[in-house]
């Protein structure tokens, strides 16, 4: 029987990263062989994830989740003068939003965020519906009055930085309310030099929202399912990647939300089919992977989703990879250091 409390661990607060580093492919990769010798240890090494081109090549396929984190997060005032703080998930309509509000909010309660007006209209358990009342581009007026959706436990309130750091150098269409993190990693420079080794880019799309930061509950473990997302594969991307998984090529899923791409779209023999629509896709063990190989990702909060993902990837293993992070002081979570399992 699965258990959410047994995907715990203990992390020391320090080790949590708070800003990114100046050279954002310079963090540290621990490498996993999911291979094991005789006696049972993992094969681990660690090398600096720039690196990482070194270990890739003409047989390998890297999928990249391009989804670009907008300005989610709002602040404001309710009719009363009391604060209040959105953060903004899915895009319903041209004027209407599903959002996690700061304090509960009721239904009919007017709001204001600089230029724009707001309206409760709906209340669901987790979230509401809000309308909203303006003029111009929402993504424009978002830009200048919205603010970076960090997650809590980043204490970095440095918005130009923020911008700049929270996203990833690929980044397409908005959509994100938190960034795809594995990503982080890649530098312009980096994905040339893998292109030249002839190592296999292809990207996908995933509106990271509440299924992948949302802490999961008992239900979850019931239905099997998390909070859907918004996610879309292109025809011409999933030709190509139905070709090099026929080929042998190794697909390697660039972060858990390429996986929930991947996995979602793939059928029972591992076919891929095109098109968008929405996931609720929840791995954990024994999940058994249909279409990806191999993963690189971040280390992730405990009891989470994503730890019971990697979990399903590597089996009672990840105890072993997180207990020797957490002995030489990797750093943890959005801007931390990376894992790749191979």
């Amino acid at each position: 029987m699965i258990r959410i409390e047994d995907y715990d661990y203990q992390l020391p607060v320090e080790l949590i990263a708070q800003e990114a580093l100046k050279k954002r492919d310079e963090c540290r990769l621990m490498v996993i062989n999911k291979l094991r010798i005789t006696n049972y240890e993992l094969r681990i090494k660690e090398i600096i994830f720039k690196k990482i081109a070194d270990e890739l090549g003409e047989g390998d396929v890297l999928v990249l989740n391009e989804s670009r984190v907008f300005p989610a997060r709002l602040l404001g005032k309710k009719e009363s003068g009391g604060k209040v703080e959105l953060l903004l998930l899915k895009k319903i309509n041209e004027t209407e939003w599903e959002a996690i509000c700061r304090p509960g909010l009721k239904i009919g309660q007017k709001l204001k965020f600089g230029s724009i007006g707001g309206e409760v209209v709906e209340k669901q358990d987790e979230t509401v519906t809000v309308e909203f009342d303006y003029r111009g581009d929402f993504w424009k007026i978002l830009e200048k009055i919205g603010k970076t959706p960090i997650p809590p436990y980043i204490h970095n309130n440095k918005e130009r930085e923020l911008r700049r750091d929270y996203q990833t150098v690929y980044a397409a269409n908005y959509g994100s309310a938190a960034a795809p993190t594995a990503g982080l990693h890649f530098t312009d420079e980096l994905l040339e030099k893998l292109l030249k080794k002839g190592v296999q880019i292809e990207k996908v799309n995933l509106n990271v929202g509440l299924g992948t930061f949302k802490p999961i509950s008992e239900k979850n473990l019931e239905t099997g399912k998390l909070h859907t997302e918004f996610l879309e594969i292109r025809e011409e991307v999933a030709k190509r990647l139905n070709l090099a998984k026929k080929q042998g090529k190794r697909i390697i899923a660039v972060g858990t939300t390429a996986v929930r791409v991947l996995e979602t779209m793939s059928d029972v023999e591992g076919k891929l089919r095109a098109g968008n629509e929405e996931t609720s896709i929840f791995i954990f063990p024994p999940y058994k992977f249909k279409f990806v190989d191999s993963l690189i990702t971040n280390f992730h909060l405990p009891k989470s989703s994503l730890l019971m993902l990697i979990a399903a990837m590597m089996g009672e293993d990840w105890r072993i990879a997180y207990e020797l992070a957490v002995k030489n002081k990797y750093c943890f979570f959005s801007f931390g250091d990376a894992m790749w399992i191979r």
